[in-house]
């Protein structure tokens, strides 16, 4: 017996040591943290239960039979974040560079499945070469082992990226398509085919940062969800946000009881929205001042910056916050920010958190650029999000809602369960200026008759009653009074019932 006991210790230290200690000296010299030291620094202390510790690969072409390592590039298990149950995988750059084998793959695999089972969300750490090449299509068969059960689990339990390393052909799909995705600045890229084939197919010369690094990712293309630091920022940060979301669509979000009372008033909201239309001001001033002790935790905030998403809290209940933002684009909604706040409407709706959205929107972006890059289905992507999702639906109108725009965003007639209006409030076809010129276009070249023309609009639509009178909004709140009227909209709204017809899946615009 003693024997045995010391095998397995002897087993379980080679396993621990990875790829060994000059190839961990060469990750921390890269700056990066091992499988095994991110794990620790995400879970809580003691908590990880670790599976396969001992698995290896079964390749024995190219010599890998004499070379095999315990655990085979991947670390697996479950632990807790706060308490709650998290399965999680980290892949180890120290043995194979992280390479994905049959092996490698069916680890992953398995703990996806028990998440699927036990309704437990999966974080994912990526620091992997790619497929490993000595194993041929196997490794490429393991991958689409793993997409498949990304598939399956998405709207099921909540998935998380943290790309910590490379990233690259195949192995992004993964990230892809999981709900979040983070990365590190400087050590983590992502991209399909590297600088080398890019540099061999278009003759482009662009470095592995350019091409996909964090800041690429989270400023350019919208791929990655938020940039950090580095490794320990990340996993902070990544178990602050796991604090918002529920374990499964089988449940609702945690709630954290909060000393900020639910009935507070805050004046200064009186004088955010400046008297002269055309003037910017800043919507995260708002959100700040009226969840849960001042704290929003931001979605790309690097990208689309003429929407915020984020998630917060109100009364202790995690709620998703979609805000238009007119210090960028003056809050107009383009391609990029319709589908930034589509697919965040669509995660909030599958995971039973509330949507709060604040509107100052003077339209669709017009030009060329945004009708030849698809404008109308990109739009209707945000739509079809708002109009599909089930969830609490509380919607405040600062000042302009024009157009489309005004129906997209989570309007009365897209199931808006509570529609708050400001007094500053703007709720028409267009703007006044761009209205008259239309309505009264044989009075154009007349100054003082199309001024008047204008005056005489901005009396009959410039306001939020045209829309009240309708029952298009419940009604017209003070601005200081926002954080309690929203607060007991979503209080009566705690056990809303609402179930689409019955389909198969709808067909979303992509």
């Amino acid at each position: 017996m003693q024997d045995i006991i010391e095998e397995l210790n002897r087993r379980r230290e080679a396993a621990c040591m990875g790829g060994g200690q000059k190839r961990i000296d060469a990750q921390h010299a890269r700056g990066k943290l091992t499988a095994r030291e991110r794990i620790e620094l995400l879970l809580d202390d003691g908590s990880f239960e670790e599976w396969d510790m001992f698995k290896e690969h079964r390749c024995t072409d190219f010599g890998m039979a004499e070379n095999t390592v315990p655990g085979d590039g991947v670390v697996t298990g479950y632990g807790t974040i706060s308490g709650r149950l998290v399965f999680v995988f980290s892949q180890d750059f120290t043995v194979f560079g992280g390479s994905l084998s049959e092996s490698h793959a069916e680890k992953i695999c398995k703990i996806m499945d028990h998440a699927m089972k036990v309704g437990a969300p999966v974080i994912g750490i990526n620091d992997s070469g790619g497929a490993r090449i000595q194993e041929g299509v196997a490794s490429l068969g393991g991958y689409a082992e793993v997409f498949q059960r990304n598939v399956m689990a998405s709207g099921v339990i909540p998935q998380i990226s943290l790309v910590m390393g490379p990233c690259a052909g195949g192995a992004v799909y993964s990230p892809a398509m999981t709900d979040f995705i983070f990365m590190v600045k400087d050590t983590s890229y992502m991209f399909v085919t590297g600088p080398e084939v890019v540099k061999t197919v278009t003759h482009e010369e662009v470095s592995a940062e350019e091409l996909g690094g964090a800041t690429t990712h989270t400023s350019k293309s919208g791929v990655a969800d938020l940039a950090f630091e580095d490794d320990v920022e990340m996993l902070m940060m990544t178990r602050r946000m796991f604090n918002y979301l529920p374990l499964s669509n089988r449940e609702k979000p945690p709630v954290r009881p909060s000393t900020d009372p639910a009935d507070r008033s805050e004046h200064s909201l009186d004088t955010l929205v400046p008297e002269n239309p055309n003037k910017p001001y800043d919507m995260k001033e708002l959100i700040l001042k009226i969840v849960d002790d001042g704290d929003f935790f931001e979605i790309q905030p690097d990208y689309a910056r003429n929407i915020l998403i984020g998630f917060a809290r109100m009364e202790g209940q995690t709620v998703g916050i979609v805000a238009n933002q007119p210090l960028v684009l003056a809050g107009c909604l383009d391609i990029k920010s319709s589908i930034k706040a589509g697919r965040f409407v669509r995660f909030c709706d599958a995971f039973n958190i509330p949507v709060v959205t604040f509107v100052d929107v003077p339209g669709f972006m017009p030009g060329t650029a945004q009708e030849y890059g698809g404008i109308i289905k990109h739009g209707a992507k945000l739509l079809y999000a708002y109009a599909e999702c089930t969830v609490p639906k509380v919607t405040v109108i600062t000042r302009k809602a024009y157009g489309g725009a005004y129906d997209v965003m989570s309007s009365k007639h897209l199931r808006g369960d509570v529609n708050f209006a400001w007094p500053s409030a703007e709720i028409a076809v267009m703007g006044p200026k761009g209205a008259v010129e239309i309505i009264f276009r044989e009075e154009k070249n007349d100054p003082q008759k199309i001024a008047a023309r204008e005056a005489e609009y901005k009396a009959k639509f410039a306001n939020p009653f045209v829309a009240g009178h309708r029952g298009f909004i419940d009604d017209v709140i003070q601005p200081h009074e926002t954080r309690k009227r929203v607060c007991r909209s979503l209080a009566m709204l705690k056990d809303k019932q609402l179930d689409n017809p019955w389909r198969k899946h709808g067909n979303i615009p992509l």
